[in-house]
C-alpha cells in the first residue's frame, strides 16, 4: 500500500475517462461498487466522487492484482494502476465512462469494509432512518454527491456575482443578545456571567442594518441562522441564508441585483438559461392583496391556474342568493357589523373543470381533506346544462340570479365542479389555498422537472405593514418595526393603519418562499409613529430596541436587504424532494442528528458549571 499514494499519486477521478484517455495508463482511486466474476477475468466498477468506471482484472495481465480482486468485496476502499482501453462492442451508453474500461496492472487495498447496513445506490428502499443513522454511508450515493457538490457550486457563483458588484463579504456574531419578535430562538447559558444566556442568532437583520451604518454600503454573507421551531419538509432547526443589505437603495434597484444573482447560480449550477422565460431578465410581480385574493397565500405556485374566485361582494349584492350560510355572512355587512379591526368573512370559490373528470367518490375525499385543514366541510356543485347546479346542498336555495352570477364570476360550464368555503378570510384562504395545491398534485397539473414552465419566479410585493392580533387585540408588526411604510400611507399609521402598506417582499419560486426582505427605516420621526401604531412606549422601544435607534440617529443611510434561503434554493435548483437531501448533516423532524445522537443530556457537572441546577 506505501507504493500507492506515495510512489503512484492519482491520475483522475473515476468518473473522467472518456475516449480520448484510450492507451494512456492511469492510477486511480475509489470503492467497489460492485463486483462481478466472469470466470477467467473479475471485473469491479470502481466509484468516487466523479462516477464511477469498469475496471477488469485478468491474470494474464497481472496475476497478483486478479488474486487480491478475487476477495474483493462491495465498499472496499481500492487503488489501482492500470492501461485505459475500448471496451468495444461491450460499450454501456448509460453510463458517462461506457466507452472504455481500465485494464489493471497493480492493485492495493486500503481499507475491507465490513459489510455496508444498505447497498450504496441511488433508487435505495432503504427507509430514510437509517440512512441518517449512516449518513456518510447515504452520502456516497451518487444523488446526493450531486446535490452536495450542486449546493458548493451554488456557493461559488453566489460569492463571484457579489464581488463582481462591488459586495463585501463580513461575517456577524452566532451568539447574540436574545431580541423580541421572529421566531423561538435557542438559548446558550454563558459560563462566564451566571444566569445570563446568549441567543443564536436567527438572521444577521440588525447586524447587517449597523453595518449600513458603518458605511460599508453593500454587504453579503453566506450564513448560518438558527430557529428553535416546528420542522417540516422545508424546515431545519439550522440554516443557511444568502444575507444581503444595501445602502443608498430602492426596491427596483434590489430586484434588479437579485434577478441577477438567480440568473447567475441557474446558468451556472443547473445549466439553465432563465433568459428563455424571462427574456427582458426580471420576475414579474404581484401585490400581495392580489395573491391571497387569486391564490390564497402570499407563495403562489404558478406553473398551473385552479385560481380562487372571491364571491363576498356578489354574495352581499344578492343577500346571500337564497343560501341561508352566505346570507350569514353578508349580514355581517349589511347591519355594520363588520370593523376592519375584526377578522374578515368572506366567501371563496374554486372551479374544477370538467377535463378533470373528477367523480363523486374523488369529491368526497376532497372534502376529507378540507376538514384536515381545519374547515368544517367543503360544499360543492356540479354545474349542468343550461348552468343548473346538481350534486349540491345549495341546489334548492339558491336564487337563479345569484347561480348565473357566480357561474358568470367563475368562468364555469357544464361539466365543472365549483368548490366553496366560507367564514373567517385566514382560514377560508388556508383551505382554499391547500385545496389548490392539492388539487395541482392529485390531478396531474404540476409539470415535472425541465420542463419549459417548471421555474416560475414571482415578486410579492406591497403587503401591510400591520396584521390585527385577536389575542392581544391590538395591532402587531407583520414582518418587522423597522420597514418603510409606502410614503402615501404615512399619514395613516395614526389614523388607520390596517391600510398601511410597506415595502416588504418576498420572491417565491415554484410555490417556495425562497427570500424574503424590506427597505428599512431610517427616519426617526417615521419610526416613532410605527411605535406608536403598535402601542409600544417609548420606554419599551429603548429598552427592545435602544442600540438599534442610537445608531440610525446618528447618520443611518437609506438602505435595505433581503435574505435568500440556500438551502431550499439547492433544493429546488437540484430538484431534490427534501432539504435534507442537500444538507450534508441534517436533523430529523423531531431536530434529533441520528448519526452522533444530538441533541444530548449534560452531565450534572456541567450544569454545575452552567449554574443551571435543574432541568425542568
Amino acid at each position: 500500500m506505501t507504493r500507492f499514494i506515495d510512489e503512484l499519486r492519482r491520475t483522475h477521478m473515476c468518473g473522467e475517462l472518456r475516449e480520448e484517455h484510450i492507451g494512456h495508463e492511469v492510477v486511480l482511486f475509489g470503492w467497489v461498487q460492485n463486483r462481478r466474476d466472469h470466470g477467467g477475468c473479475v471485473f469491479i466498477d470502481l466509484r468516487d466522487r466523479e462516477g464511477l468506471v469498469q475496471v477488469m482484472f485478468d491474470p494474464s495481465a497481472a496475476q497478483e492484482a486478479f488474486d487480491l480482486a478475487n476477495v474483493m468485496r462491495l465498499e472496499w476502499v481500492v487503488g489501482i494502476r492500470g492501461k485505459v482501453r475500448d471496451r468495444g462492442e461491450m460499450r454501456n451508453p448509460r453510463l458517462a465512462t461506457g466507452a472504455v474500461e481500465i485494464v489493471v496492472l497493480e492493485a492495493t487495498v486500503f481499507n475491507r469494509s465490513e459489510t455496508p447496513p444498505f447497498q450504496i445506490e441511488d433508487n435505495t428502499d432503504t427507509n430514510e432512518t437509517k440512512r441518517l443513522e449512516y449518513r456518510y454511508l447515504d452520502l456516497r450515493r451518487n444523488k446526493l454527491q450531486r446535490t452536495i457538490t450542486a449546493r458548493s457550486d451554488l456557493y461559488k457563483a453566489t460569492r463571484d456575482y457579489f464581488f463582481e458588484h462591488g459586495f463585501r463579504e463580513i461575517e456577524t456574531p452566532f451568539l447574540i443578545r436574545n431580541t423580541p419578535g421572529g421566531a423561538r430562538n435557542f438559548l446558550v447559558p454563558c459560563r462566564l456571567n451566571p444566569g445570563t444566556f446568549y441567543a443564536l442568532a436567527e438572521s444577521p437583520q440588525l447586524y447587517k442594518q449597523l453595518l449600513m451604518v458603518s458605511g460599508f454600503d453593500r454587504y453579503f454573507q453566506i450564513v448560518r441562522c438558527f430557529r428553535d421551531e416546528d420542522l417540516r419538509l422545508d424546515r431545519q432547526p439550522e440554516f443557511t441564508q444568502i444575507d444581503v443589505e444595501m445602502s443608498f437603495i430602492n426596491q427596483d434597484a434590489l430586484f434588479a441585483i437579485i434577478e441577477g444573482l438567480l440568473f447567475r447560480i441557474f446558468r451556472e449550477v443547473a445549466r439553465i438559461d432563465l433568459l428563455e422565460l424571462y427574456p427582458d431578465g426580471r420576475f414579474p410581480r404581484m401585490r400581495f392583496e392580489e395573491s391571497m385574493r387569486r391564490f390564497g397565500n402570499d407563495k403562489p405556485d404558478l406553473r398551473f391556474a385552479l385560481e380562487h374566485t372571491d364571491l363576498t361582494s356578489l354574495a352581499v349584492e344578492h343577500d346571500g342568493g337564497g343560501i341561508p350560510l352566505f346570507k350569514a355572512i353578508t349580514d355581517i355587512f349589511k347591519n355594520g357589523r363588520y370593523r376592519l379591526d375584526l377578522p374578515k368573512e368572506i366567501v371563496k370559490a374554486l372551479l374544477i373543470p370538467s377535463s378533470a373528470n373528477l367523480s363523486r367518490t374523488e369529491g368526497d375525499k376532497l372534502e376529507k381533506f378540507a376538514r384536515s385543514m381545519g374547515s368544517e366541510g367543503l360544499a360543492r356543485a356540479k354545474v349542468g346544462e343550461g348552468g343548473v347546479w346538481t350534486q349540491s346542498p345549495f341546489a334548492k336555495n339558491i336564487t337563479p340570479e345569484f347561480r348565473e352570477a357566480v357561474n358568470q364570476a367563475t368562468n364555469a360550464r357544464p361539466g365543472d365542479i365549483l368548490c366553496f368555503q366560507f367564514g373567517k378570510e385566514a382560514k377560508v384562504n388556508t383551505v382554499m389555498a391547500n385545496l389548490r395545491l392539492h388539487l395541482g398534485k392529485i390531478l396531474g397539473y404540476i409539470p415535472e422537472i425541465g420542463h419549459e414552465d417548471q421555474w416560475r419566479f414571482l415578486w410579492i410585493v406591497d403587503p401591510p405593514l400591520f396584521e390585527y392580533s385577536e389575542e392581544e387585540g391590538r395591532y402587531v408588526a407583520a414582518h418587522h418595526a423597522f420597514t418603510r411604510p409606502h410614503d402615501d400611507c404615512v399619514e395613516l399609521l395614526d389614523k388607520d393603519p390596517g391600510k398601511v402598506l410597506c415595502h416588504r417582499y418576498d420572491l417565491v419560486l415554484n410555490g417556495f418562499e425562497i427570500g424574503g426582505g424590506s427597505i428599512r427605516l431610517h427616519d426617526p420621526e417615521v419610526q416613532a409613529k410605527v411605535f406608536k401604531a403598535l402601542n409600544i412606549s417609548d420606554e419599551e422601544a429603548q429598552s427592545k430596541f435602544g442600540f438599534l435607534l442610537k445608531a440610525l440617529r446618528l447618520g443611518a443611510p437609506p438602505h435595505g436587504g433581503i435574505a435568500l434561503g440556500l438551502d431550499r434554493l439547492t433544493m429546488l435548483v437540484s430538484g431534490s424532494e427534501s432539504i435534507r437531501d442537500v444538507i450534508a448533516f441534517p436533523k430529523t423532524q423531531q431536530g434529533n442528528e441520528l448519526m452522533t445522537g444530538s441533541p444530548d443530556f449534560a452531565s450534572p457537572g456541567q450544569l454545575l458549571e452552567l449554574k443551571i441546577s435543574s432541568l425542568a
